[in-house]
């Protein structure tokens, strides 16, 4: 008779008998993280909030915080199969005119450049708002003084005006130490107007020191967070019209122990209407969350990180959501993850079931503190502020089994107007239709088509027939009277 002994489990084993089946339960076995590239110092380092965009020519550009050729960040390109070019060094002149270390990631303009900011540098030291091309010449469109802002570490947005919109976290009213932040609107030449200064009201109930990039929702408006003011300083979601009325729509830590949240992030219009979005710290375990919060300021709270021992699924967000082709947001954050606290990548429903996608560590790279981005080729690209193989961080790929898309730049335009669909595949394109009326096109590049807003157009999906099928605009195409 053999004899079978039951032999007590430590509490670590416990736990990591518990993790191993929690973790079959939130994480997804469909996808596959890609290192491209690390940074090495002289071909930058630290890249930092929402630091890259696809270009017109399928490549990846963004931005690093430090490194390269004068240690005060750069920017970059990088293929899809990882071959990284240094396009600019800032602080190339005596005394940084051209500005230095970038924040915020760049946007690609109605043109074809790129734009972006500083959060240092320029004459006066408190910033820049910039203009580079795809080969990498760049152009100072403004350079802050403290009375319009200061420390833009947000990226731009471009309106369907043509013009440009950011925050700027410091300057502007001084009765906070360094400034209480601005809203501004610049315009590609660079006149800049400054549309708000934060900190108005007796005791910043409408908010100070904006974090974060702006939002043009369909209404026409645009949406933001801040980092502070209002319920002690916890942060708050605002609107503000393109003539500069603000409308503070929540203020965070509104509930007991600030189980919703505080210090927001950049927030995305949903396909609902509503808005996504998450915040660095609060909710139940105090790791950040995940929000909702429509139009007219009702929040819910979707997720709260960290819901799990050891945070498998993750903690402390530092950016935004995007809304992927399959209708779901995917986000990142700074810490937690199964592999070394190093942060996760992760995808959630807009009820809120969470998965988590990818933990970093190591050589995979540590803290991704830049959200993601979908290429049009269905692959998401994100970069780490830290870690692998030479510690100053990376750029990687996710493929989670989405498909190729196409995505119009702009994103709303009247009957006869150009607008450029970038792409991926695309030559030998024999049909570009708007909600399916056929427009006039031409195929500039394999990576993107010029097409004309065709007379009868409405609003609607834009479609392009490939070689290798039809490719649907991942948003709809709004077009104006």
């Amino acid at each position: 008779m053999q004899i079978i002994r039951l032999v007590p489990l430590s509490l670590r084993s416990f736990f990591m008998i518990f993790l191993f089946c929690l973790m079959t339960a939130i994480v997804s076995p469909a996808q596959t993280l890609t290192t491209l590239a690390s940074f090495d110092g002289t071909n930058g380092a630290d890249p930092l909030y929402m630091s890259i965009v696809q270009g017109p020519d399928g490549d990846i550009y963004g931005t690093t915080f430090s490194g390269g050729k004068n240690a005060n960040g750069t920017v970059f390109k990088i293929t899809p199969t990882g071959t990284l070019t240094t396009l600019y060094s800032f602080c190339t002149q005596s005394g940084c005119p051209d500005g230095r270390s970038p924040e915020a990631g760049l946007i690609l303009g109605i043109d074809g450049n790129f734009y972006g900011t500083t959060a240092f540098g320029g004459t006066n030291n408190d910033g820049t708002i910039f203009k580079v091309t795809l080969g990498g010449k760049l152009t100072t469109l403004h350079s802050f003084d403290s009375n319009d802002g200061s420390r833009p570490v947000g990226a731009l947005v471009q309106a369907s005006n043509g013009n440009f919109y950011g925050t700027a976290e410091g300057g502007g009213n001084q009765s906070c130490p360094g400034g209480c932040g601005t809203v501004f609107k610049i315009s590609p030449e660079g006149m800049l107007t400054t549309l708000y200064n934060f900190c108005a009201l007796s005791n910043c109930p409408d908010g100070e020191f904006p974090s974060g990039a702006l939002v043009q929702a369909t209404n026409g408006n645009f949406y933001g967070t801040t980092g502070g003011g209002a319920n002690g300083d916890w942060g708050t979601v605002f609107e503000i019209a393109p003539n500069g009325k603000l409308t503070t729509l929540y203020s965070f830590c509104a509930q007991a122990n600030c189980v919703d949240g505080y210090f927001p992030n950049a927030l995305v219009q949903g396909a609902d209407g509503n808005f996504y979005g998450t915040t660095e710290r609060g909710g139940t375990e105090n790791s950040g969350t995940v929000f909702k919060i429509t139009p007219g300021g009702s929040l819910t709270t979707l997720y709260n990180f960290c819901s799990f021992p050891f945070c498998p699924d993750g903690a402390n967000p530092y950016s935004g959501l995007v809304q992927a082709t399959d209708g779901n947001f995917y986000g990142t954050t700074s810490a937690g993850g199964v592999t070394g606290d190093s942060g996760t990548a992760f995808k959630i429903t807009p009820t809120g079931a969470l998965t988590q996608l990818a933990s970093f560590f190591g050589l995979a790279g540590i803290a991704p503190m830049g959200g993601l981005v979908q290429s049009t080729n269905g692959i998401f690209y994100g970069t780490t502020s830290s870690g692998g193989t030479d510690g100053f961080g990376t750029v990687f790929s996710l493929a989670t089994g989405l498909g190729p898309f196409v995505e119009t730049l702009p994103t709303s335009g009247k009957v006869g107007m150009t607008v450029g669909i970038l792409g991926t595949n695309l030559t030998g394109t024999t049909s570009v239709s708007f909600n399916g009326t056929a427009a006039t096109f031409n195929v500039v590049s394999k990576a993107l088509i010029k097409a004309t807003v065709p007379a009868g157009a409405t609003t609607g999906n834009v479609e392009a027939t490939t070689p290798g099928g039809v490719l649907i605009s991942n948003k709809l195409f709004v077009v104006r009277q």
